[in-house]
This record gives structure tokens, sequence and C-alpha cells, in this order.
């Protein structure tokens, strides 16, 4: 009965010691920064498992997939959610990445899984492009015609 009552002392302050945390905001705090790894962990599991030769090939195109979301929701996690407003274009990159991880570690894969991620691959750079020229558009001309001001002072400082 000692045994007893000494296990279940233990519980009651474990189940107090829970409770003091969830009070306190410690399991909010770490669930709202760190749930990207409910997408991270498979991804990567995935990756193990292949090279561990436990899966097939096909399971890198979910891996390359998760695993490149998982790092995209933890950049908006540290840097703010309006991060995605430059980042949507990585979700077209998840793809690519898993179809060319494919590519790259099937040897019996077709040309078509190239070809389909080297797509989605260049889709993904020109909206990468396209969403920093938009957002950061008025920054790239001022640098370019301040540039262009000074070349323009250098060159001809000997008219003046």
């Amino acid at each position: 009965m000692a045994r007893n009552s000494y296990s279940i002392g233990i519980l009651l302050i474990g189940l107090a010691v829970v409770l003091l945390l969830g009070k306190l905001g410690f399991f909010h705090f770490v669930l709202s920064f760190f749930w990207p790894l409910v997408l991270l962990i498979p991804g990567l599991l995935f990756h193990f498992l292949f090279f561990n030769r436990t899966l097939p090939v096909g399971v890198l195109v979910p891996g390359g997939i998760l695993t490149t979301y998982a790092l995209m929701f933890f950049y908006c996690n540290v840097f703010g959610w309006g991060s995605m407003s430059y980042l949507w274009p990585g979700f077209i990159l998840g793809v690519a990445v898993g179809l060319y991880e494919l590519h790259l570690f099937d040897r019996g894969s077709d040309r078509g899984v190239l070809i389909g991620a080297m797509v989605l691959g260049i889709i993904s750079a020109v909206c990468f492009g396209l969403t920093l020229l938009l957002h950061l558009g008025i920054y790239v001309i001022a640098l370019i015609l301040v540039l262009a001001g000074v070349a323009m002072i250098i060159r001809r400082r000997n008219v003046w």
C-alpha cells in the first residue's frame, strides 16, 4: 500500500506541474511556435526511411513537399505571417523539390518527372521574382536611378 501511495503522489505532483505550465501559457507558446514540426517530422521520416531502404523511392515526393512547407511555416513563425505574401511561390517549389528528388534517386524514372520538376521550379522562380519586384519594385527603381545618377556625375565631371 505504501508503494501505491508513493506512485499516486508522484502522479499528482506531475499533474499539478502540467496544470501550472498550462496556466502559465507554456504549452500554448510551444504549440504555436513549433506546430510546423507536425509537417517536418513526417517529411524527414520519409527521407530517413527511404535512405534506410525501408520504403520505396515514391515517398520522396511527399517528403520533399512536407519538408519544404514546414521550413516555410517556420520562417513565417519567426518573421511574421506577412512574409507569406513573399513566400507563396514556395508551395509550387515544394512540389518541384519532391519531383526532383524522385528523379534524382530513382534510376528508372522517365524524363517527364525531371521536366515536370524543372517546369514547376522555373514557374516558382519566376513567381518569386515577380513577387519581389512588385513588393520591392520602388526600391529597385530608386537604386537604379541613384546608380545612373552617380554614373552620369562621374562620367561627365570634366564638362561642369
